[in-house]
């Protein structure tokens, strides 16, 4: 075991332990003579085991497919876990809470037609925070992280359709590649909201929390709703007969927590549309730390210049 989790570098193990001009072997933890030259067993037997001397650990790796010995590579994730497929799932907890996990869109619709009240969660940093500080009781719970159709980033002609399960961290790579690609007048809107997730909440959150939770949230202090009115984003709606709608984001937010959208519908995806010549959208935030707080307020602005 010592020899299959030992470093390559033997200095490590080899340098340090030595007392008063007596060597040290780091796997039995006894006085030896074994790092000046090869091992005899009178000297060192636990040191010899395996034909291998005391200052000669060789890492040991294994081929991802079969099992076998590699020689340049370190230890390797369980290929089995990697490959492993995806299942719909349905858990029952304590209190007559159940979660289920959707593999498709059709499936999802079909569950929310049985369940109109449940809750879709994908990082649960926002549903988390209510069952456990503010007593909220949510009994049934799908969990959309696993939906295909919701998790699309796809660059389109006229903008980028961004599915609502789509990560925040995810969405800020795909971000920085468009600003990176396309031309600069393009891209204003884009920059706007690339900007903005630099400082929307820490990278853990982000990796998490999707784009449609943050949405649908409609939370007064979010940093990212103002940016979706000012930007005219669309959003892009379905119903559990598989029907989609389009609103304006600037419509979508009725008041405070309040989203235009039924009991029997989800939100499927976000529409960013390109800026246009001499369209100009920036972000605003002030709270009291510069990075990982809640803002104190926020804005998104746009100004258009027509020749």
């Amino acid at each position: 075991a010592f020899r299959v989790f030992a470093k390559t570098d033997n200095s490590v193990y080899t340098n340090s332990y030595s007392t008063n001009g007596e060597f040290i072997c780091p796997s039995s933890g006894k006085p030896c003579s074994c790092r000046e030259g090869k091992v005899h067993k009178s000297e060192c037997l636990e040191c010899s085991a395996g034909s291998a001397t005391c200052g000669e650990h060789r890492p040991i790796s294994y081929n991802e497919i079969d099992g076998s010995l590699y020689k340049e590579k370190e230890l390797i994730f369980p290929p089995e876990l990697v490959l492993k497929n995806n299942l719909p799932l349905k858990l029952h907890g304590f209190g007559g809470i159940s979660w289920y996990r959707p593999l498709n869109l059709k499936h999802l619709l079909n569950l929310k037609s049985l369940y109109p009240a449940a809750k879709l969660v994908v990082g649960n940093t926002e549903i988390g925070i209510e069952i456990n500080f503010k007593s909220a009781q949510y009994p049934i719970l799908i969990s959309v992280s696993h939906v295909p159709e919701l998790n699309v980033l796809s660059i389109k002609e006229n903008g980028l359709e961004i599915g609502s399960s789509v990560r925040l961290s995810r969405l800020q790579e795909a971000l920085q590649e468009v600003i990176a690609e396309r031309e600069i007048h393009e891209t204003s809107s884009c920059r706007a909201i690339s900007d903005q997730l630099i400082w929307f909440a820490g990278k853990q959150v982000k990796n998490v929390a999707c784009v449609g939770g943050n949405i649908c949230t409609a939370s007064p202090i979010s940093d990212l709703n103002p940016l979706w009115m000012a930007a005219r984003a669309d959003f892009h709606i379905v119903n559990t007969k598989g029907s989609i709608r389009t609103v304006h984001a600037k419509n979508f937010f009725l008041g405070y927590r309040k989203v235009d959208l039924a009991q029997d519908e989800i939100l499927h995806s976000i529409f960013l549309p390109w800026s246009r010549h001499f369209e100009f959208v920036k972000e605003f935030k002030q709270s009291h730390r510069r990075e990982d707080d809640i803002a104190l307020v926020n804005a998104g602005m746009r100004v258009y210049l027509k020749e």
